[in-house]
C-alpha cells in the first residue's frame, strides 16, 4: 500500500489524523467488482454509502455500472446534483418533507426507483410521483434472514406488490434482497415463490431483482432471476471484509493515518486518533479497533473521543512518540462518514483531495 510510504509526507502536509485512500487500489477493486458482475451476468449497482463521493460514483458508473444505491434520499440529492443518474433508494421513506424532495428529484429528470416493505410506506409514494409528474418505480424490499427491514412471508410480498401497482403513478418494479451470505437456497425459495405470487395476480414479472453486500459477490449467479447486485464497502474494503474473506489487505485502499502522541508506559501508548476517527465499532467481534501496519502486533484496545489507547504488550518493536502509523479500520464507512474529505494518492505522489460530498446525510 502507497500510503506507507507517503504517510509522513502527509502528516507535514495535512496533519495527523489523516485519512487517505490509494486510488490505484480504488481503481482495481472497481474493476475487480465490475468484472465478476459481468461474468455472472448481472448487472453492477454499487452502493455509495462507502465512498459518499460523486467523484468515485462516476469511475464506478465509468467502468460499467448500471446506476448507483443510496442509503437515503440526501445521498441521492447529492449524486443527482452531481449529474448521476439511475438511483435505487434502497430505504424506506415516510413523511411529507420526504415525499416533496422526492418529488423534486423525479421532476428534475433523475430516474429513481425506492424500496418500501410495508403499506404506509407505499401510501405516501404517490404524492411524489405526482408532484414529480413521472411514474415511479417501487422495488419490494424482502427479509430472507438477514432481520433487519423487509417483508418477512410471500404473502406480504405479493400484498405489498399489488398495493404498489393499484396506487396511481407508482409501478411495481420488483423485488430487493440482502442475502445472509449462508442464506441462498431459502433466498432462492422465496424468490421463486413471490414471482410465481405476482405473475398469479395478474401483475408483470419482476423487472428489477436487486441483491446486495460485498461479501455475497462471491455468490453472483448463485440466485437464479437477480438482475443487479448492490456492493457497497468493495471499493476501499476494511477488516470486516477481509475477516468475511471477501478483501486481502493488499484491496485495502484506505488507511487512517495517525501519530503516536504519548508513551506513559512502557507497554501503553496514545494515538491521536479516537472513537471520532476510527469510530468505536468492533466490526462484530474483531480484536482491537484497527490494524497498524507498521506494528501489527499493537493492539488498539480502547477509545476515548480523541485518544486511540495502544495496547503494546505483545509488540516487540513498539512505535515511539512521534511516529506515524497507518491503520486500516474495522468498519470503512463508519471512518469516511466522520471527515470532511480524503486524501487521495498514487504510487509514491499525493494526487490532492476528495471532499466526502454526501457525508452526514442522514435523511
Amino acid at each position: 500500500m502507497s500510503i506507507e510510504t507517503l504517510k509522513s509526507r502527509i502528516a507535514r502536509e495535512f496533519g495527523t489524523p489523516a485519512v487517505v485512500i490509494d486510488m490505484d487500489v480504488v481503481e482495481r477493486n472497481i474493476a475487480r467488482v465490475q468484472a465478476a458482475c459481468d461474468a455472472a451476468g448481472v448487472a453492477n449497482r454499487p452502493h455509495i454509502k462507502t465512498h459518499k463521493s460523486p467523484v468515485i460514483a462516476a469511475l464506478q458508473v465509468a467502468a460499467g455500472a448500471r446506476g448507483i444505491t443510496c442509503q437515503k434520499l440526501g445521498e441521492a440529492e447529492v449524486m443527482a446534483a452531481a449529474g448521476i443518474d439511475d438511483i435505487l433508494i434502497s430505504y424506506n421513506l415516510l413523511g411529507e418533507e420526504k415525499m416533496a424532495r422526492l418529488g423534486r428529484l423525479l421532476a428534475g429528470g433523475t430516474k429513481v426507483t425506492v424500496a418500501a416493505d410495508n403499506p404506509v410506506v407505499v401510501s405516501g409514494l404517490p404524492a411524489a410521483a405526482a408532484q414529480g409528474g413521472r411514474t415511479l418505480d417501487v422495488v419490494v424490499e424482502v427479509d430472507t434472514g438477514r432481520k433487519r427491514a423487509g417483508v418477512v412471508t410471500v404473502a406480504e410480498a405479493v400484498a405489498l406488490a399489488r398495493d404498489i401497482a393499484a396506487r396511481p403513478g407508482l409501478a411495481f418494479a420488483g423485488f430487493m434482497l440482502y442475502p445472509p451470505e449462508d442464506a441462498m437456497e431459502a433466498t432462492q425459495a422465496f424468490l421463486d415463490a413471490a414471482t410465481r405470487g405476482v405473475l398469479e395476480a395478474g401483475l408483470p414479472a419482476p423487472r428489477i431483482v436487486s441483491s446486495g453486500g460485498t461479501p455475497n459477490v462471491a455468490n453472483l449467479g448463485r440466485i437464479r432471476g437477480v438482475t443487479e447486485h448492490r456492493p457497497g464497502t468493495y471499493v476501499f474494503n476494511d477488516r470486516m471484509m477481509m475477516r468475511a474473506g471477501a478483501a486481502r489487505l493488499q484491496d485495502c485502499a484506505l488507511a487512517v493515518c495517525s501519530t503516536v502522541v504519548s508513551r506513559a508506559e512502557a507497554n501503553r501508548g496514545i494515538l491521536d486518533a479516537g472513537s471520532k476517527t476510527l469510530t468505536a465499532d468492533t466490526g462484530g467481534g474483531l480484536d482491537g479497533h484497527g490494524l497498524i501496519l507498521e506494528h501489527p502486533d499493537a493492539r488498539i484496545a480502547g477509545f476515548s473521543e480523541e485518544h486511540g489507547m495502544l495496547d503494546l504488550a505483545g509488540c516487540a518493536n513498539p512505535p515511539a512518540i512521534g511516529d506515524v502509523v497507518c491503520i486500516v479500520p474495522n468498519h470503512v464507512c463508519v471512518v469516511v462518514n466522520m471527515v470532511d474529505r480524503l486524501v487521495t494518492v498514487r504510487g509514491d505522489e499525493i494526487t490532492g483531495t476528495l471532499p466526502v460530498a454526501a457525508r452526514g446525510r442522514l435523511t
